[in-house]
């Protein structure tokens, strides 16, 4: 900062009434250069303590010392340490030459030789704040992180006062994860000296990093109102907003950054992942391309681009995108996570187990890459490599790293790490701040208003399960709406519900935070989320409060672990006693079972046989439809072993891909079965699929994750269902609907019963 002479030497003064020499000399000395006659800076300079002592025979004549200055002040490290190396075999005693020699070597980067330097120095002035300050800078650079804050300490003792150690024992106790000593420090530099922004500055990262994120957003205001033309400050401020849902206030943060950085490539790269959020691809793409025209190298750009491409379906343009942010950064290990994602959607299964795989060789304890890939494992029925992870399974997502609890309901019943997974999983997500309620009505509405939110409102089980519920509402006591929030090919199904809601709101296009306010705008009293953290779901809707009552129904079958749901619908069979604790929402029973179904469902007229789905007219059928990754090696051993046990039996699944199929049949030829004893079954229109439930003989499900709409299929087709009854919601599911139809006989306690109740 250019200062007028006069700035100069009050600064010098002040510096030398807090002990700060180094920093007085600098400003006396570079006054001298310009005006050597200067009376004050003459006079400053003689007073200060560094001359004084050079009245000893300790120390080098002042001419001697200001030479040192004038060459650090030159850059001229080398020549003084050659000077500095010379006088210091002459004054053996001399602390000024000794700390000239140190500061010379950290000029040059020779920290080590500089620690020696400043350890003679605090030797022999034990005293000297500088010093200890200085020490600390070089065994902080050479990792001695303790010893660092131990030098710092010394200096404030000596020195309390002493803001640049402080704020240096700051940084050191963030290198060493004591953030709240950080925090101290920093706030002790704050009471000496309130016009350090860097302080503000460095607490708001700490802050941010600890989740404090009101606390951050005020410290970096403070930050801003000090130094208000510092982009980086607008930069980490809209990233703190973001991280706490507030898209609309970090993107005016954002813009703020470029206005006064136009350059700022980072900033264009965080507009984009806002717009992204908010569902606004298009804009965010151009977000992106502006980061890209800026910076061509930047691999985040890249990344996030992809995930915006996947987010529209775009499956080929985000793999493209993948592959440039991999060229330029080839250990980036979220770039591989994501293109398992898009070559997932694309149906090359292997390919995303490899990409998972990739991502998972270069960071081992990247969770959400282990989750996936175990979710496709289980789509492929590799049930051998998912036993290598077993041992992980209760670290997945339990405490410090979040990962969608979803895949792994169907790889362990384990109610309370379930619990806790959609616990963190919220946490992590859906910070959001909720949009303030409305007053309660002093007066019952005359009509309630029912809100159902699903990006399933098409061909899919849980629209079929509820379709005739909507046609049921009473219409007298209850307003019904639809908020779709994917856009999906117009299907019959479809088609039937949008004539059976009395308002069917298309909200594809429109953010989660838009979304909620329109819910608000109509109305709504209770807003029930039928997809909670299954594919496509848009949990964030809710976490913005879309109604004052929000339900958890259908769609996932667990809790959602956070306070913005209230309730889950259930009932006696499903939550058992001792697992009520494993639920945040309070529990609403319906009295026989929580599911429902359609009892106008059609069968075929087509009459279809058993050698038309390619089964054997004589054999006894088992029959399992449910999605293939809901199979386990523990289910698939008793099935074989049934098989090896019923003479000339079938197994007969619901086909999946290719590569499920080949590993169901290697399994079964090494359990002794031939493969012509599992049969798959394609996909057909839906009444022939319920139609060609009678041509089986009995249904055997899967333990972890039950036969849920599945189940209902086969019962109104009257095959028989046998289950077993875990310990977590979609464990219970078959057995529920079991006692509903009043053959709970039918569901066993455990693997062995089931085994001996299906022979």
């Amino acid at each position: 900062t250019k200062l007028s002479v006069d700035q100069a030497l009050i600064k010098a003064s002040s510096y030398a009434k807090k002990n700060e020499i180094i920093e007085a000399q600098k400003l006396y000395q570079a006054v001298l250069l310009v005006f050597p006659k200067n009376i004050r800076a003459q006079k400053g300079l003689a007073a200060l303590p560094i001359y004084k002592e050079n009245n000893t025979k300790q120390n080098p004549p002042k001419k001697t010392v200001d030479l040192l200055l004038s060459l650090y002040n030159q850059g001229q490290f080398s020549v003084l340490i050659k000077q500095a190396q010379t006088l210091a075999a002459q004054y053996p005693q001399s602390f000024v030459v000794w700390n000239m020699l140190g500061v010379a070597h950290i000029g040059l980067g020779q920290v080590r030789k500089a620690s020696d330097a400043f350890e003679k120095v605090t030797e022999l002035n034990p005293n000297y704040a500088d010093g200890f300050n200085n020490l600390g800078v070089t065994l902080k650079e050479q990792g001695k992180l303790d010893k660092a804050i131990d030098a710092y300490h010394k200096a404030t003792t000596i020195k309390p006062d002493y803001v640049d150690a402080y704020f240096n024992m700051a940084v050191t106790f963030k290198n060493l994860g004591k953030l709240e000593k950080a925090i101290t420090a920093y706030n002790t530099v704050i009471s000496l000296s309130p016009d350090i922004a860097e302080a503000y500055y460095n607490i708001g990262i700490i802050q941010q990093e600890q989740g404090k994120y009101d606390d951050a957003i005020n410290s970096y205001n403070n930050f801003i109102s000090l130094n208000p033309n510092y982009a980086d400050g607008f930069n980490n401020l809209g990233v703190t907003l973001k991280d706490q849902g507030k898209l609309d206030e970090a993107l005016e943060a954002y813009n703020k950054a470029v206005s006064l950085k136009p350059d700022y490539f980072e900033a264009y790269n965080n507009i984009g992942n806002a717009l992204k959020d908010q569902g606004k691809y298009d804009v965010s793409l151009e977000a992106f391309n502006k980061a890209l025209s800026l910076n061509p190298n930047n691999a985040d750009a890249y990344n996030n681009m992809g995930v915006t491409f996947l987010e529209q379906g775009k499956a080929d343009e985000a793999i493209e995108t993948y592959n440039k942010a991999l060229s330029l950064k080839p250990n980036y290990v979220e770039a591989y996570n994501n293109m398992g994602n898009a070559l997932k959607v694309q149906g090359k299964l292997n390919e995303a187990i490899e990409a998972y795989n990739k991502a998972l060789s270069i960071k081992p304890d990247y969770q959400e890459a282990r989750v996936l890939k175990l979710h496709q494992q289980a789509h492929i029925c590799d049930w051998n490599s998912i036993e290598e992870d077993r041992q992980l399974f209760p670290l997945l997502g339990t405490s410090v790293k979040s990962v969608n609890p979803f895949p792994l309901l169907s790889l362990e019943d384990a109610p309370e790490r379930h619990y806790l997974r959609s616990k963190a999983y919220a946490k992590d997500k859906f910070p959001q701040n909720p949009i303030p309620l409305p007053a309660k009505p002093i007066k019952r509405p005359a009509r309630i208003r029912i809100g159902y939110f699903s990006s399933d409102f098409k061909k899919h089980p849980v629209a079929y399960l509820i379709a005739k519920v909507i046609e049921l509402h009473n219409r007298d006591k209850f307003e019904i709406f639809a908020y779709s929030l994917m856009d999906s090919k117009e299907d019959e199904l479809q088609k039937r519900l949008m004539k059976s809601f009395d308002v069917f709101r298309s909200a594809h296009e429109i953010s989660d935070k838009d979304v909620a306010l329109l819910a608000r705008e109509d109305k709504i009293d209770i807003a029930i989320d039928l997809n909670g953290y299954t594919q496509n779901s848009r949990s964030r809707i809710f976490a913005y409060r879309a109604a004052p009552i929000q339900i958890n129904y259908l769609g996932f079958p667990g809790t959602m672990g956070t306070e913005f749901i209230d309730y889950i619908i259930a009932d006696k069979h499903l939550i058992a006693p001792h697992n009520k604790k494993y639920f945040t929402e309070k529990q609403i029973y319906l009295p026989n079972t929580y599911m429902p179904t359609d009892n106008g469902r059609k069968f075929s007229s087509r009459c279809l046989s058993r050698s038309e789905m390619g089964l054997p007219n004589d054999a006894f059928v088992f029959c399992c439809f449910n999605n293939n990754y809901k199979i386990t090696n523990l289910e698939f051993d008793i099935w074989m072993r049934l098989l090896n046990k019923v003479k000339g039996s079938i197994l007969w699944l619901s086909r999946s891909n290719q590569l499920s199929d080949k590993n169901i049949i290697k399994t079964a030829q090494k359990r002794n079965i031939d493969a012509s004893r599992i049969v798959f079954a394609d996909k057909l229109p839906m009444d022939e699929h319920l139609s060609r439930h009678k041509l089986a003989d009995l249904f055997i499900d899967t333990f972890a994750f039950n036969a849920h709409t599945t189940t209902t299929e086969a019962l109104w087709a009257g095959l028989p269902v046998v289950t077993k009854k875990g310990q977590g919601f979609a464990a219970r599911v078959a057995a529920s609907l079991l006692n509903a139809i009043g053959l709970p006989e039918l569901a066993t306690e455990n693997e062995a019963d089931y085994e001996a109740l299906v022979l």
